[in-house]
């Protein structure tokens, strides 16, 4: 049987992960075994792409050089580029970023950042997104890595700047709903299955990025 660490796509890798631990019924071995396998894959994927891994690092060491004193910060950009490497494997047989890989962790990390709550943050986010997909579709460089950054990015960085600026109780709670159910739910179809769950449609992503609109617009005009 083909191991794990020797398949270079990262769905069928992830799919045989969550089969194993399904089969274990969740077991805390089982899962200690998945969490395991899965930490080996990473390292090892990591390893066979040294340069994407010099990017992410270089890319975060900038970040971590401009982050701001005051939380979150450095350890923002720290946890960022730990996640970062440890889904390389999900650039499949590509071994460096593209533009728009870089655009989408910069986003994620603007939290980080001196001004990353500013006024015109929000904004920025939003800019920041379009030109990142707007890139990966005209050089055709979409890849699983980048659509499933720009996914945890969006849940991130909106989360973030809602929860922690946003006066309003229902706008707040619309942020959870919008970027946290969809998480969870996909997590909880894939253990439940054994499979990976295909990446939602652009039309179910609407209303968030509707909810983008109106959370960047309040903080543009909020005193």
């Amino acid at each position: 049987m083909e191991s794990v660490s020797d398949l270079a796509d990262s769905r069928a890798a992830t799919n045989m992960l969550l089969a194993e631990l399904r089969a274990g019924h969740f077991a805390p071995a089982a899962v200690v075994r998945f969490l395991g396998h899965a930490a080996r894959r990473s390292l090892r994927q990591a390893a066979r792409r040294p340069r994407a891994l010099a990017e992410v690092t270089v890319l975060h060491g900038a970040l971590y050089a401009l982050a701001a004193d005051k939380r979150p910060g450095r350890r923002w950009v720290t946890v960022g580029w730990t996640l970062a490497v440890l889904h390389l494997g999900m650039l499949e047989h590509r071994n460096r970023l593209t533009p728009a890989d870089a655009l989408t962790l910069l986003r994620a990390n603007l939290p980080a950042l001196p001004g990353g709550a500013g006024r015109f943050s929000g904004v920025l986010a939003i800019g920041l997104d379009l030109a990142d997909g707007r890139l990966a579709r005209h050089q055709g460089t979409t890849s699983p890595f980048g659509e499933y950054a720009d996914t945890f990015a969006d849940a991130a960085y909106w989360m973030w700047l809602t929860l922690r600026h946003e006066p309003s109780r229902t706008v707040r709670a619309a942020a959870v709903a919008a970027w946290t159910l969809p998480v969870v739910a996909v997590t909880g179809l894939a253990l439940y299955r054994g499979t990976m769950p295909e990446r939602p449609r652009p039309v179910l992503l609407r209303p968030a990025a509707a909810l983008q609109t109106v959370v960047a617009l309040r903080h543009l005009t909020r005193r």
